[in-house]
């Protein structure tokens, strides 16, 4: 990992679900949703849970600002993501009406 860099990552959880957060340590931070560490933590009763996608930042605001994005994503977006189907993304983001 990467020092003095900020990481947006995604988890898929057990239930099959996926979790976006933001870290420094990236290593350290899978390591505590995999322990369960936090009772109260999304993941702790998803466990075990993957990193399935990550990318870094040196600008602590434009990764947040990524995590917030990402946050808000269909599943189907996110899994374009997780799979850097990055041509995909702009199609997913149109809603289509009948």
């Amino acid at each position: 990992m990467k020092d003095g860099y900020y990481y947006v990552y995604v988890l898929k959880c057990a239930d099959d679900k996926y979790y976006t957060g933001i870290t420094n340590d990236l290593e350290r931070r899978v390591t505590e949703h995999q322990s369960g560490e936090n009772k109260r933590a999304y993941t702790y009763t998803r466990r075990p849970v993957a990193l399935v996608y990550f990318e870094f930042f040196s600008d602590v605001n434009q990764a947040i600002n990524f995590e917030k994005k990402i946050k808000k994503w269909s599943r189907i977006k996110k899994e374009a993501l997780v799979k850097q189907s990055f041509d995909t993304l702009p199609g997913l983001a149109k809603k289509t009406f009948d």
